[in-house]
């Protein structure tokens, strides 16, 4: 429905064709040993995200994408351990922050709440107090977690604020724990990552 293939480009390859929007997937890369994303950060295509992110081209981390965003210094705070210490797999509700700054989610509705699934070991969004005042100034936190009758608690992992994810001082590299891709209907329990996806598509045209 974009109006154009993607492109799969492989890690190690850096040389990065000309698009439109760069997603970075979630997953387990290089199995999260040190830590999640850490290696994953330092890939040879990663220099060339980064790169190109830097001239303002749109970035999207999902998962193991988010923390791969945080280690490269695109996004500020790091993802800690689950306050449980345990790997968390479940449907949430999400709450635009309706001071963002970001041309990605301006076509989404924030007075409607988005369901998505989360499956994370280290969701656990911290920043240091700086930070996280920078990011709520600069209107920079994209997405919190909110309590729903059907999924229970609003924060799953223990984030600061219950931040699900954050956004680039340009509102152009959004990162994030929940996954918009299981969320589009056909089987999966919701469709709202279409709306989020096609408004990240919208604000890309």
């Amino acid at each position: 429905s974009a109006g154009a293939d993607p492109i799969m480009h492989w890690h190690g390859d850096p040389d990065l064709p000309d698009v439109d929007l760069i997603v970075v997937p979630g997953g387990f890369s290089y199995g999260d040993y040190l830590r999640a994303g850490a290696m994953a950060a330092h890939s040879p295509v990663i220099r060339e995200v980064v790169a190109r992110a830097n001239k303002g081209v749109p970035v999207l981390g999902i998962c193991n994408g988010f923390q791969i965003l945080l280690e490269t210094g695109l996004l500020p705070g790091t993802l800690i351990r689950n306050e449980r210490l345990k790997f968390v797999c479940r449907s949430v509700n999400l709450q635009l922050q309706p001071d963002h700054g970001s041309p990605l989610l301006s076509t989404l509705d924030p007075d409607h709440s988005l369901t998505m699934p989360i499956a994370h070991n280290e969701g656990n969004y911290f920043a240091h107090k700086d930070d996280l005042e920078m990011l709520k100034q600069n209107g920079q936190i994209a997405f919190k977690y909110t309590a729903s009758s059907a999924f229970g608690p609003d924060n799953p992992n223990g984030a600061i604020d219950g931040i699900a994810g954050i956004l680039s001082a340009n509102g152009r590299v959004l990162g994030m724990m929940p996954h918009p891709e299981r969320a589009v209907g056909n089987g999966h329990p919701s469709s709202d990552g279409k709306l989020l996806l096609s408004s990240i598509l919208q604000g890309v045209a």
